[in-house]
């Protein structure tokens, strides 16, 4: 639950920059457990990634959104080489904008400073990228490997499950300063 809080304090946070939103909290640890018992532990992480894309992707689409937009940057975490975020975008249908792709750490750490979201994110709560994180994630996944590690999945149903139990959360523009 703290970790829920923690985002939903982050999304307020960010209404000061992109106005009013509407958070959508999505159940996951249905489908993290799903992983964790059926797929090869290399592949947790890009699998659970491939998951939050689907669902982001359906929920955009609903929405009448044109894209998506990620936090990624190239290259920090496993998760984030060029062919990890190649894999994990593969299964979106909208574009993928990425706007921190090229930051180093420092810039971003400056850029969360400045918007006033730093402190909260530095917050010791775990999320489901450290719960589930593989002792040695693949580095250098294919789309076909992908494919494989998550055949013992029933895909769509998980999918479908999480969307249905989507929580939303109204968040109205909170003051900032520059």
């Amino acid at each position: 639950m703290a970790a829920k809080e923690k985002v939903i304090t982050l999304a307020r946070q960010l209404t000061a920059w992109c106005g009013r939103m509407r958070l959508c909290v999505v159940p996951f640890t249905h489908i993290q457990e799903e992983i964790r018992d059926k797929c090869p532990e290399e592949y947790f992480t890009i699998i659970m990634r491939r998951f939050m894309m689907r669902i982001a992707d359906r929920i955009a689409r609903d929405n009448a959104c044109g894209a998506l937009v990620t936090g990624e940057n190239l290259g920090q975490v496993a998760s984030q080489t060029m062919a990890a975020m190649g894999v994990t975008e593969a299964v979106a249908t909208l574009p993928v904008l990425r706007p921190l792709i090229g930051f180093d750490k420092e810039e971003i750490v400056r850029l969360a400073r400045r918007i006033g979201t730093f402190d909260t994110s530095i917050l010791p709560y775990e999320d489901c990228c450290t719960v589930f994180t593989p002792r040695h994630p693949a580095l250098k996944p294919t789309q076909a490997q992908a494919e494989e590690a998550e055949s013992a999945l029933d895909v769509d149903a998980l999918v479908e499950e999480a969307v249905m139990g989507i929580e939303y959360v109204k968040l109205e523009v909170q003051a900032h300063e520059c």
